[in-house]
């Protein structure tokens, strides 16, 4: 009899978690969220960024190689035989304008959209022109890599 009941009681103690284990278990869990989150959507935001600005630096390559061919910067995209790709133009519009009569400027904008928009308040737009000078809208320094 004694050991019947032994059984019995060790079988109630190990039939599952108590409520204050749980309760517990969940606490850690959302606290281990409520910091993870911010910090993945800071590297998302930055990886976007870093993903448009090597887009803009190919950019500004192609509009050199289409100076020594044309003798002029291209005043769109597609007189350079670019697009955006789908990693780019779901965060960005990526646009690009000649200046000047004779052509001999040229910058490459990237605006944000989206959650992107929402998001990249540090940065903004950012822009590229033919000198090399990189600049974002939103006045942060650690904008350009």
């Amino acid at each position: 009899m004694v050991f019947e009941r032994s059984r019995l009681v060790r079988a109630r103690y190990s039939a599952g978690f108590t409520l204050i284990e749980l309760m517990v278990t969940v606490v850690i869990v959302a606290i281990l969220a409520a910091i993870a989150l911010p910090s993945y959507r800071q590297y998302v935001v930055r990886s976007n960024r870093a993903a448009v600005e090597a887009f803009m630096l190919e950019v500004a390559n192609r509009q050199e190689r289409y100076l020594l061919d044309k003798r002029t910067y291209a005043g769109s995209l597609t007189a350079l035989g670019m697009s955006a790709g789908a990693d780019v133009s779901s965060n960005y519009t990526v646009a690009v304008t000649s200046s000047s009569s004779a052509g001999l400027t040229y910058t490459i904008t990237a605006t944000p959209i989206g959650s992107q928009l929402a998001s990249d308040t540090e940065c903004g737009v950012l822009t590229l022109n033919q000198l090399g000078a990189k600049t974002a809208a939103g006045g942060g320094s650690r904008c350009w890599k």
